[in-house]
């Protein structure tokens, strides 16, 4: 069985010949750039610096040799330009604190204060405010807040829109020549076009922009949700409304090259609770999440694909109800969000693409047999009746030790010849 069709069988919830394995298919389900390069070194793969292909959270390139080492079954198709708001070409060197030496992309620009900290641009324009910095010894970038002080008599929905554009031609080249590639692979392919993320805190402090303007201060969006509930629906109802006139014409270009499309990260779930109650939920998300997963269902054959972290279980049904297919990372150290009881109550209804192993501590931290046993008991419990990606729970952190990465890789090849 090729990959492409493991990936489609597991999210119909069909069996497939083996758990389907999903690392780098997406910037919540890839490696630390530390993560990517030791497992060449390990592997003894030839020995050249890892592409930083996702500069915010500094997620390595997993090339094809190391791909078929993983069993790797997906295939990303991603917007031309990162975070940061530049596209990754015209390689050039960088070097992490730690010595390591990588390939960013010619514009990764980069000033260090005096107390050692590294700030990054968007658009890779010196001249604009950073939004991006790496603490000193750091091994990520934080979104630096560049909001205005708020005027409420001033505040402009179209302010929060600025990043909400419809598609150019080259926009629409781009997306189908990478998916034209994607599709020779062979692999599953997880496409995240843009546009359709609802208030992901990661995207609200917009440090793609030179000059962001709106509410972009963290702690000031979710006080909105609260106090400014109508600002939130201008905007939600705008984003969505120029999301699905770009969606029709991806459709029309792209059709069934794609098979899964990334909708939104926002995350509703603490380590123990959730972030709003689910009347919150059903007033302020809902209506727009059902609008991108009813056109998406009723006009392709796409399944759609939400993330989000932590305490989530009140909201499994609620996500449903929204029309997701899948969801990810299935953060199981958080509460209410044991394997067994996740599989059993939701199991039929949507697909857990992710939840192999804990990154927060068994990964990390654990030992190499605490590892194995780990992945073996969740690919038993969540493959049951197929709905199930192995992955790690989000990004493998920086400088997981190398041997428990080996020693989830091959429990997952182990679980899948027994």
């Amino acid at each position: 069985m090729g990959s492409r069709k493991r990936i489609l069988d597991a999210i119909n919830h069909r069996l497939p010949d083996r758990i389907p394995i999903d690392f780098g298919g997406s910037a919540i389900s890839g490696m630390h750039v530390t993560c990517v390069a030791a497992l060449r070194d390990y592997y003894g793969l030839e020995k050249r610096p890892v592409k930083i292909n996702e500069p915010y959270q500094m997620l390595g390139l997993i090339e094809e040799d190391l791909q078929q080492i993983i069993g790797i079954d997906t295939a990303p198709v991603g917007q031309k330009n990162n975070m940061f708001g530049f596209s990754n070409d015209n390689w050039k060197e960088w070097r992490l604190h730690n010595g390591l030496e990588v390939l960013v992309p010619g514009e990764f620009n980069t000033t260090v204060d005096d107390a050692g900290n590294t700030y990054i641009y968007p658009e890779g324009d010196l001249t604009a405010p950073a939004s991006g910095i790496m603490p000193k010894g750091g091994y990520y970038f934080d979104a630096i807040i560049r909001q205005d002080e708020i005027h409420e008599d001033e505040l402009d929905p179209n302010d929060n829109l600025k990043e909400f554009k419809l598609l150019g031609q080259e926009d629409v080249s781009y997306l189908v020549n990478e998916s034209r590639k994607a599709v020779k692979t062979g692999k599953g392919i997880l496409a995240n076009f843009g546009g359709t993320a609802l208030g992901d805190i990661a995207l609200v402090p917009g440090p793609f922009l030179k000059y962001p303007k709106g509410i972009r201060d963290i702690e000031e969006w979710y006080v909105s949700t609260v106090i400014r509930k109508d600002y939130i629906h201008k905007v939600f109802d705008r984003q969505i409304d120029i999301a699905l006139q770009n969606l029709r014409v991806l459709n029309e270009h792209i059709g069934d090259m794609v098979d899964i499309v990334y909708i939104c990260g926002t995350d509703f779930g603490t380590q123990t609770s959730t972030f709003c109650s689910a009347d919150t939920f059903r007033e302020l998300y809902m209506p727009y999440y059902k609008r991108v997963n009813n056109w998406i269902h009723d006009n392709t054959n796409w399944k759609t694909f939400k993330h989000c972290c932590g305490a989530i279980e009140p909201f499994l049904s609620l996500f449903i109800e929204s029309g997701f297919d899948i969801i990810n990372p299935v953060q199981c150290s958080a509460s209410g969000m044991e394997p067994e009881h996740l599989k059993k109550e939701y199991g039929k209804d949507i697909v857990f693409w992710g939840g192999g192993v804990d990154t927060q501590w068994t990964l990390p931290f654990g030992t190499p047999e605490e590892v194995r046993e780990q992945v073996l008991k969740r690919c038993e419990v969540f493959s049951k009746d197929g709905g199930f990606v192995f992955g790690a729970i989000h990004n493998v952190q920086a400088n997981t030790p190398v041997e428990n990465i080996v020693a989830m890789i091959d429990a997952v090849h182990e679980f899948n010849k027994a």
